[in-house]
C-alpha cells in the first residue's frame, strides 16, 4: 500500500496548479473535481485532468483524484473520464452508507472491464461528512477491498450539523474520534480534514500532532507549503524512534531472566507498551 500521511488537493480546473504541482512530492496527488471547482467548470476540470494523468503519473506519486458526489449529475461522467491505468484509486465525498459505496465500486468494475483492467485494480477513499455517515461509518468502512482509507471532512459535517467551526475542533471530537475506531477495527488508515490557515504553519503543525493522537494517519493538505509538517507530523520523529528501541532492548534483557515487564524512566514496560514500540519502528522502517 502507498503511504498516505500526505494528500495534496489541486484544483482539477486549473491549468497552472495542475502544472505547478508537478515540482511537489506529497504521498497522494488529489486532481480535485469537487469543491474545489465552481459549477460553471466542472466539464472543464474533469477534461484536464483526464489529460494530465499522465504526466502526474510520470512523477512517480500514486493519484487519487476527488470525483464529484453521487448526488450531483456529475459523478458518473468524472468517474468514466479518469478511471485508468494511470490512477491508483478515486476519493468521492458525502458517502452516506455502505450501499453508497456498493454503487460506487460497482460501477468502477465496469469501468475496469472497459479500461482492460482486472476487477478491483482501481481503489477508494470515500469521504464521511454528515450524522449518517458517522452513524454507519464501521459498516462503510467494511463495505468493500477497494478502501484503502477513510476521509473526514470537517466542514460539511459541521454544515450538515448545523454548528460553528472552532478553532480547537472540540464541536468534531466524537466524530473524529469515531470515525478513526471505526477504520482501525477494519484495518484501514483515517485520513483528516484540511486545515485551512495554510500561512499558520505552527497552527498546522498542532492540528496534525492533535489528529495524529486521535488515530489519523495522514492528512489532506489544500497548499503545497503544508506537505513537509504533514509529513513530518504523521512520521515518527527521530525522539520516538530512539525511545522505541529503549524500549525493546529493555523488554527483551528483562525477557532474557524470565520476567514479563520491566520499567524504563521510571515508566512500566510490558507487552502492549513493547508492541506499540515495536509497531513504531515497524512505520518508521516502511517511510524511510
Amino acid at each position: 500500500m502507498t503511504a498516505l500521511r500526505s494528500l495534496l488537493f489541486v484544483p482539477g480546473n486549473k491549468d497552472n496548479m495542475l502544472n505547478k504541482a508537478l515540482g511537489f512530492k506529497p504521498d497522494v496527488f488529489v486532481p480535485d473535481m469537487e469543491d474545489s471547482v465552481p459549477t460553471g467548470e466542472k466539464e472543464n476540470a474533469r477534461n484536464l485532468i483526464a489529460e494530465y494523468l499522465p504526466k502526474l503519473a510520470e512523477s512517480g506519486v500514486s493519484i487519487v483524484p476527488r470525483v464529484n458526489s453521487l448526488d450531483t449529475k456529475w459523478a458518473l461522467d468524472d468517474l468514466a473520464a479518469i478511471v485508468g491505468p494511470h490512477i491508483y484509486g478515486i476519493s468521492i465525498g458525502k458517502i452516506n452508507t455502505p450501499a453508497d459505496i456498493k454503487i460506487v465500486s460497482d460501477h468502477l468494475s465496469l469501468l475496469e472491464q472497459k479500461a482492460g483492467l482486472n476487477e478491483g485494480h482501481i481503489k477508494m477513499i470515500p469521504w464521511l461528512e454528515s450524522a449518517k455517515a458517522i452513524i454507519h461509518c464501521h459498516e462503510i468502512c467494511l463495505a468493500s477491498e477497494r478502501l484503502i482509507g477513510v476521509a473526514f471532512g470537517g466542514e460539511d459535517f459541521t454544515h450538515d450539523m448545523g454548528i460553528e467551526r472552532l478553532e480547537d475542533e472540540s464541536e468534531v471530537l466524537f466524530a473524529r474520534n469515531q470515525l478513526c475506531i471505526a477504520a482501525r477495527a477494519a484495518e484501514i488508515p483515517a485520513l483528516d480534514t484540511p486545515y485551512f490557515l495554510f500561512k499558520n504553519k505552527e497552527g498546522l503543525r498542532t492540528n496534525s500532532l492533535i489528529a495524529k493522537q486521535c488515530g489519523f494517519k495522514g492528512k489532506f493538505a489544500i497548499h503545497p507549503a503544508q506537505i513537509d509538517e504533514i509529513n513530518n507530523a504523521f512520521s515518527p520523529s527521530k525522539k520516538e524512534i530512539e525511545h522505541a528501541h529503549r524500549v525493546v532492548k529493555a523488554f527483551e534483557e528483562a525477557e532474557s531472566m524470565g520476567r514479563g515487564s520491566t520499567s524504563l524512566d521510571g515508566k512500566v514496560i510490558d507487552v502492549p507498551v513493547v508492541k506499540r514500540a515495536r509497531a513504531l519502528l515497524s512505520l518508521a522502517s516502511r517511510q524511510l
